[in-house]
Parts: C-alpha cells; structure tokens; sequence
C-alpha cells in the first residue's frame, strides 16, 4: 500500500508526531506574534509582554540574585526560560491533540490569553490593541495543530480505541485498521515543513518590520549635534587617573557602562516627535517640552559616577561619564516650583518612562543646588539607546532606583505619601543616598600573584560627599592608608593604591573607605534591599 494509504501511526510514533506538532504550532505563533506586534507595537508581543509581567511579579529578593548571577543578561535569560517553557507546553498540548485534537487545540488558545492579559496590562499599554499579537497568534498556532493532528489520521474516537491500536500493532503493514482509514504520511510531511517554512518567513518579516519602525528613531540620533555646553566639566585633573593593570578606568567608556532595568526590548525613541511635560503639585505653569528645546537651552557638563542599588559589596554596577544636559532645578524653577524647605507642597518628583517605568526622587534634593541634568549627552555622544536616549535623568548622590530614569517622557510633582514608584512598590525603601563604598580591582579574587611588591589597587565613592580616606588590611594585621589618587569633583568615584610587600602563602586583603563627612563604612554586611548594600569588600590570594 502507497504513502496516501498507510494505517494511522499509534503510540509512540503518534506521540511523536503529535509532539512535532505541538512544537511547530508553537513556533507558528510564536512568529505570527511578533509579525503583528511589529504592525501594533513591538513591545506587545507576548514573549516581551509576558516576561514584563513576570519581572513585575517577581520578588526582589529574586531579582537581585538573576542580577548577581546573570549579570546584564538576566534579560536574556528570562526571555530563553520563557521560550523553553513555551516549548515544553507546546510539545505537551501536541501530545494531547494527538487524542484530544479540540482540547489540544483550546490549551494554544489558552496561552494566548494569557499573553493578551500581560500585554495589555503593561504599565506602557495605551490601547486594547496590544492584544492583538497574542489572540491572533495563538489562534494561528492553534489551527495549525487541529490541521496538524488531523492528517495523522483517526485514534478512533472512544477511549478504548488505544487499547485496540495496541491490538492492532500486530497487523500487517499497509493494513489501513479496523475503522478503514488511514493517513497521508507525504502529505503530513509537506505539510508541516510548509508550516515550519511559513513561520520562519512570518518570524523574519516581523523582525525586518520592527527594525524598519525604529530606523526613525535611530536616524533622528545620527542627526543629533549637540551644542557646545554653555557650561563645561574642569579638566579631569593630572594624577586622576592611576596606570595601574587591572584598575577601572576613570571614565568609562559608553560600551562598558552597566545596564541595569526592567525593559526586555530597549525602547527606540524618535527624538524628533519626543515630549516631556512638567506637571503636578506646586507648578504654576506646566510645561511641555521637545527635544529641541532643550537642546537651545544652556546646557552644562559634569562628570558624574552613577550607582545601582542592585550593586553587591565589591560589585561592577557603578560607572563614570561625563554628562552634558539641562539643569533639571532650573526647568523645575520656570514651572514656578519651590522644594518644601521653601513651602513648596510637593516633596516627591516621580519621572515616568516610555516603558512605563516610575521613578520617584527628593524635589528637595534635585534643588538643592547638585548637578541633577537632564541629560541629552554621554562622554561626547548623545545618549546611546541603550543608556536612555534621547533624554533622561542623572542625579549624583542617589541610587539610579530613585534618579535615573532613563527613556523620559514625563515629570509629575507630588509627595511621598500619596503616590510610590515602581520600586517603592516592591519593598525598596522611598529615599536611597549612595552609601560609602570601595571596592578592589586588583588583584582579582583567588589570584595567585608573585612575592614582593604587588599594586592594590581600586575605586572608592560616595557621591555629593567625596572620599577623604582609603585603608587596605592585609588578613587581621592594622589598617593601613591607600594613596588616594587627585580627586576629579565630589560626584565621582576616586582610585587608590597601595603597595603591599607580598609573603608567600595565602592572605585575604580588605579595604574600607572614608567620606568627606568623617563617616567610614560600616562593616556590617547589608544586602541591597531597601537601600544598597554596605560592608567591607575583600579578596582571597595565594602568593607564590
């Protein structure tokens, strides 16, 4: 008997198939998802959608260890893990479907909802619309598995119709079984490479449609020429930066800067249709504002070293660069609005993100006369995508949770007690000062360096304050004082060395700094939530 008449698989091989099927339905949706959210808005897709929603819900205690372990690919893996469960519940629907083929069919459906619930739930979600990916999808993805799971051929319909596949497992080949039937082996072939070949082809239109919708926005960057400041950062003193193998640089480059927030797809704003307004408690004139704008505005240019909050003792989420943007006190000044150590009423400035995010920092220490910008400008670029262009805010002395809002689109004015930010929400404490911290870059950790003099050598910051002192102790022996490299302004990181005469054996170095206020870091180790982590770094080496 041909291919055309062949008896219906059974067990495992029906199995099989129908878990082939399960998996290419699941690519199919996958893939005309994200055609449609290309069409929509990329960020509705359910992959992103859904993977938003989970970093909403999860715990911060479980978020700072993806950030410990994972770094700045913490990202990345959730959106593998996402699509490693979504495979694993494709190749069981398509398993189902295999009996079940409505029932199968109903569980892609499911998932769909479940995808246009998260979108449309999203903090950035302005319309209904961004269902839309997910409902057609998974509608895609379930019809090919009904189409799929019937080419197989019949199970027979009632329960005992396995039992008399198995009875039937003796018959001979080409028999087409009790109920007559059978299946097209060829034609379930063509079809399910077809399918696969339809869902590449729809998986790479959507990305080529997405990338066409943020070549505005790419494009209105190349077009950026940012003006010279009206106020330009000091030389960065001589002796500021040590040459010392395995320092940090002094100023770090834009490649290197830690990446630390919630959004899965970085946000590609046009600058040229970009917005920001100003509104809220105590503003006597809001504001709206465009790109242009601010960039006819005197600008000024600091060298400022940002923190985050998630950063473990001795860990890499801190950086240095030098900042070009607008005051953000002086546009605060033009909408008419006082800090409360004025009587100004509103106590609390909340940013809002593209993405949804808020951010809620002090009005009083954004006045007070620091260099809190708006900033438009990275180490003589502007902003890259990644790092919030084309406008966001830096603000020294505070953790990035209540400062940094990247990718700006609006500026509320109201108070602490009436409104928390995203972070608040999530056990994070309202206000957050950069605490004191230093950290060893060298030697690294388990190093095996030679006898005799060896360079150790680091950062230290605390950030509006400055850092007065650096001390090493080598295992439980006195502290002794670091040679502070010239400090750049109080709003940066410092370096330090020390020359360590090295004994062979094994030793744990520890560094401890102090700021301009007299304060020196406590040695109680604190994890990062609610306001930063704080005790003293140190290394394990082995001399040889």
């Amino acid at each position: 008997m041909d291919d055309a008449t062949q008896q219906p698989p059974r067990g495992i091989k029906r199995l099989s198939l129908g878990a082939l099927s399960g998996l290419l339905a699941g690519y199919a949706a996958i893939a005309v998802a994200e055609l449609v959210a290309a069409a929509v808005r990329p960020e509705s897709g359910p992959v992103v959608a859904v993977g938003g929603a989970a970093i909403d819900r999860t715990p911060p205690a479980v978020k700072d260890w993806a950030i410990r372990q994972f770094g700045t690919n913490d990202k990345l893996v959730l959106q593998l893990g996402i699509l490693a469960v979504l495979t694993v519940l494709a190749l069981a629907l398509g398993m189902l479907a295999t009996r079940w083929r409505l029932l199968g069919s109903l569980g892609v459906l499911a998932f769909g909802v479940v995808g246009a619930l998260a979108a449309v739930s999203r903090p950035d979600s302005t319309s209904f619309t961004d269902a839309l990916p997910s409902v057609v999808g998974a509608a895609a993805g379930a019809a090919l598995l009904y189409w799929l799971t019937g080419r197989l051929g019949p199970v027979g319909g009632a329960a005992g119709t396995l039992a008399r596949e198995d009875r039937d497992d003796n018959a001979p080949e080409g028999d087409p079984g009790a109920d007559g039937s059978g299946w097209d082996r060829r034609g379930f072939i063509i079809a399910a490479t077809a399918a696969a070949a339809a869902s590449t082809g729809a998986g790479f239109a959507g990305r080529a449609l997405s990338g066409s919708r943020g070549q505005g926005a790419v494009a209105s960057r190349k077009g950026v020429v940012l003006p010279a400041p009206a106020s330009t950062a000091a030389p960065v003193p001589r002796g500021a930066a040590l040459r010392i193998d395995g320092i940090s640089p002094f100023m770090t480059p834009n490649g290197d800067f830690y990446r630390v927030d919630t959004a899965l797809t970085v946000p590609k704003v046009d600058a040229t249709s970009w917005r920001l307004r100003i509104h809220g408690k105590g503003v006597e004139r809001e504001l709206t504002l465009s790109f242009d704008d601010l960039l006819k505005m005197p600008l000024v240019e600091r060298n400022i070293t940002l923190t985050c909050v998630s950063n473990e003792v001795g860990g890499p989420y801190v950086g240095n660069a030098r900042w070009i943007g607008v005051r953000l006190a002086d546009l605060l000044e033009r909408c008419g609005v006082k800090p409360p150590s004025k009587g100004g009423p509103a106590d609390q400035l909340v940013a809002r993100s593209v993405d949804g995010m808020t951010i809620g920092s002090p009005v009083e220490d954004v006045m007070d006369g620091r260099d809190a910008l708006l900033a438009v400008g990275m180490n003589g670029q502007p902003l890259p995508f990644e790092h919030g262009f084309p406008v966001r805010m830096v603000v020294p002395g505070l953790y990035g949770y209540v400062s940094a809002c990247k990718w700006i689109q609006d500026i509320e004015l109201t108070t602490f007690d009436d409104y928390d930010s995203y972070w608040v929400k999530r056990d994070w404490a309202q206000r957050a000062p950069i605490k004191t911290e230093s950290r060893i870059d060298t030697p690294k950790p388990f190093g095996r360096p030679k006898a005799g003099n060896v360079m150790v050598a680091g950062v230290a910051w605390a950030q509006h304050r400055g850092i007065d002192k650096v001390e090493v102790r080598v295992d439980d022996g006195p502290w002794e004082e670091a040679r502070l490299a010239a400090e750049d302004t109080r709003d940066t990181w410092r370096q330090w060395s020390y020359a360590w005469q090295a004994t062979k054996g094994g030793h744990t170095l520890t560094v401890r700094a102090t700021d301009r206020t007299g304060e020196t870091q406590t040695e109680k180790r604190t994890p990062p939530i609610p306001d930063g982590a704080s005790g003293w770094h140190s290394v394990v080496v082995t001399v040889d």
